[in-house]
């Protein structure tokens, strides 16, 4: 009977608020919009999602106990019951150019700063592995993150810093297992074992395929190579994240909000059905999986896509994985501000982009946060521009407000309304993607390429008619051109790293070196070997990084994407 009452009481209400809005539509709307028509007939986010002018209780389909507390299941609102109070979001600068003692020289001036963890860049060589005296190296060295050839390098890199007393990410994919175990191996020669170093490898190399194309081998034998650090990563460093799975690299190609979060967790979903088939339990791994998004501009689309994807990853986690235990649940993230969202021409305003982008990072619920600089659509920071992307954060953190309420806009209509969109039109693509055979299949058969160069053309159709504006671009305010002090990356850098690896080759035992890569090869030959192991062994042996992607190389071939035209 109290049921029913109560039952009765809500239908009452919906009633009452329906009746209400065509009040006020009849009322208030009609003539005001008789006199002021509206700009446009539809309004739209940037996934091109309609959105109503007005939202109400009768919009959002879910009551207060459904949309739940932050540190509970599923987790909508928070992975932590009490979020920033306990602690601020890590604030991780991605940062590297030049040689290794140029960045090192750039992480001593962030950790000065304020800066609370390390996220490493590196170059076009060193993401495609290649040693930098490669001929296809020249032009590269440096340009676009520090260089790493070999482990030396990265003992220069790291020089000077405290490996067990801070973490570091590093965006790394095809010879992500490589560059990682050079930093073990770093700490290893301080004295640190490997179990006591915290930190992310990307390694997400399924996003490669899909959107940043920086990939070495076919798609089957680099998911064997990821599988490999996770197995390695659960076995000996409880720490360490062993994959980042990255929707950010998605989005800057072109993607919606809604295509980064469905791609971005079906890759993840992936990567665990792939350890699951190795055999390790899902809750001895899944903990230590992390996730990277992008803040791109639209501002409650970017909440609501963090709020969906938490609690995407946690229903399925636990209704499909079997996963029992709550921590293999929660979806841990970093974010990066959209360097796509910035431009080249008035470069000050992107302060303003970024500033609002990370905002809606925070207010999502991010666990650690990178602010581009804005100098970012024309070269590598300078120093003055980092400085004030790292402050942005800083404000945001201790004079704004805004950390000190957990999800301060739930409950609100429209974002609950969008939350709920967002997770509908992903579902929508996992069921596309499960038709296609999986996320593989689907690379090979150039669908993800396709859904997001479709995107990516129709959003810069719309700038190019006005149809979209873009600050500074199309709604330009006059002014010359950027005024930012330049950063350069001089050839030498590249001479002063071929100098110094040929030192490496010189001073290694050949013997040695040889039986290491011929080891690395049996394994990587076998279909339930791990080569973490022996790619240790290989880089204790003196090898260099295209040294052990070339071995391992002869076992795995290469690959060339299919044409999407």
């Amino acid at each position: 009977m109290a049921a029913s009452r109560r039952s009765a009481g809500t239908r009452g209400k919906e009633a009452s608020l329906e009746t209400a809005q065509e009040r006020w539509e009849e009322r208030t709307l009609r003539p005001a919009l008789a006199k002021w028509p509206e700009r446009s007939p539809q309004f739209t986010t940037l996934s091109w999602l309609p959105t109503d002018r007005l939202y109400t209780p009768h919009n959002s389909r879910r009551e207060f106990d459904t949309v739940g507390y932050p540190g509970q299941y599923p987790f909508t609102r928070g992975i932590h019951p009490t979020m920033y109070h306990k602690r601020r979001w890590s604030m991780r600068m991605f940062s590297g150019f030049g040689t290794p003692e140029d960045t090192n020289k750039r992480f001593h001036y962030l950790l000065k700063h304020g800066e609370t963890g390390l996220s490493i860049a590196f170059d076009d060589p060193t993401l495609y592995g290649l040693d930098v005296d490669h001929p296809q190296t020249r032009g590269e060295v440096g340009k676009c993150g520090v260089n790493v050839s070999s482990l030396p390098d990265m003992e220069r890199l790291l020089h000077g810093i405290p490996l067990d007393q801070i973490t570091s990410s590093m965006t790394i994919n095809a010879p992500a297992s490589i560059i990682w175990g050079m930093y073990i191996l770093t700490a290893e020669r301080q004295g640190i074992p490997a179990a006591a170093l915290g930190g992310t490898t990307q390694n997400d190399i399924l996003k490669e395929y899909i959107a940043q194309k920086e990939f070495v081998y076919p798609p089957r034998a680099a998911l064997r190579l990821v599988t490999d650090t996770i197995e390695h990563a659960t076995r000996a460093m409880p720490l360490w994240n062993p994959v980042s799975v990255s929707g950010y690299h998605i989005r800057e190609a072109g993607s919606t909000a809604v295509q980064e979060l469905a791609f971005t967790l079906a890759d993840g979903f992936t990567y665990v059905e792939e350890a699951q088939k190795r055999g390790i339990p899902v809750d001895d791994f899944a903990p230590r999986i992390s996730f990277f998004f992008n803040a791109h501009t639209d501002f409650f689309e970017e909440i609501a896509k963090f709020r969906a994807a938490r609690r995407i990853w946690a229903r399925r986690m636990r209704e499909v994985y079997g996963a029992r235990k709550e921590r293999s649940w929660w979806m841990r993230f970093h974010t990066q501000t959209a360097g796509c969202s910035c431009t080249a021409q008035q470069p000050e305003t992107n302060i303003v982009r970024t500033t609002l982008e990370a905002l809606s990072a925070v207010l999502g619920g991010t666990q650690s946060l990178h602010t581009n600089s804005y100098d970012e659509a024309l070269q590598l920071p300078s120093e003055s521009a980092v400085r004030i992307a790292l402050r942005t954060q800083q404000i945001i953190a201790e004079e704004t407000g805004v950390p000190e309420t957990i999800d301060p806009l739930g409950g609100s209509y429209y974002v609950e309304w969008l939350t709920d969109r967002m997770e509908e039109e992903a579902n929508a693509y996992f069921d596309r993607i499960e038709e296609l055979g999986g996320v593989v299949a689907g690379i090979e058969q150039g669908f993800f390429q396709r859904e997001i160069q479709n995107s990516s053309f129709r959003f810069q159709s719309e700038v190019e008619k006005c149809e979209r504006k873009i600050v500074a671009v199309n709604y330009a305010m006059g002014g010359g051109p950027p005024k930012v002090p330049p950063l350069r990356i001089a050839e030498k850098a590249r001479n002063d790293q071929i100098r110094r690896l040929r030192a490496v080759r010189r001073a290694r035992d050949p013997a040695r070196w040889s039986s290491a890569l011929a080891e690395l090869k049996r394994v990587a030959a076998t279909e339930s070997g791990n080569t973490m192991p022996p790619i240790l062994d290989a880089l204790r042996a003196g090898a260099t990084l295209g040294e052990i992607v070339d071995a391992m190389g002869e076992v795995f071939g290469d690959y060339r994407e299919r044409s999407m035209y």
